[in-house]
């Protein structure tokens, strides 16, 4: 009985380092799946930028051969900047963006698209459906932001938090091509 429980404990041993390896082959580069999702799907980021932990939570849509900016995403209104509920931002310290403190908690990221010059606004209300419910006084901070152009077609959108060094931070937006940048530091 007890060899044939170590008989069946190691070929269950053996059955899971088999099923766990996979195979490189050299030479051939691996592509990601080609994303044929068309719904804008969840998505969440998470950072430890210094001591403080980061998190944004958003829909992603998708670009779909469609116009983007002035189409779909009109020129001079507030967007979600995502898609469905309003993108958030969470952070557990308190952080500056330019010369404003913004205390530690969760916002709601909404945007004002220009041609060439953004608006980025952190709002309390966080918990609100696309920008139906947005109300600008609550905002906590409206700065204006260059939008970036690229190259590379950044076919779902996307959000990236980085450190730049020295406190320093950036949280980035990318989307067809389009990127916007809102620096800020850690205190």
């Amino acid at each position: 009985m007890k060899r044939s429980l170590i008989t069946l404990l190691s070929l269950l041993i053996t059955m899971h380092i088999v099923v766990a390896q996979h195979v490189h082959e050299s030479g051939i580069e691996a592509k990601a799946p080609i994303d044929t999702t068309k719904k804008s799907i969840p998505k969440e980021v998470h950072a430890q930028l210094g001591d403080s932990h980061h998190m944004i939570y958003y829909y992603a849509p998708a670009v779909r051969g469609r116009d983007i900016w002035g189409g779909l995403v009109p020129y001079g209104e507030v967007w979600v900047t995502g898609a469905h509920r309003a993108t958030h931002w969470q952070f557990d310290k308190d952080i500056m963006i330019g010369t404003q403190r913004i205390p530690a908690g969760k916002y709601g990221v909404f945007t004002i698209p220009g041609k060439k010059e953004w608006v980025f606004i952190l709002n309390k209300n966080w918990d609100q459906h696309l920008a139906d419910d947005y109300d600008q006084n609550e905002d906590i901070i409206r700065i204006k932001v260059k939008a970036g152009k690229s190259n590379k077609n950044q076919e779902r959108l996307a959000y990236y938090l980085n450190e730049t060094g020295n406190k320093q931070n950036a949280l980035i937006m990318s989307w067809e091509k389009i990127r916007i940048k809102v620096s800020f530091a850690n205190l």
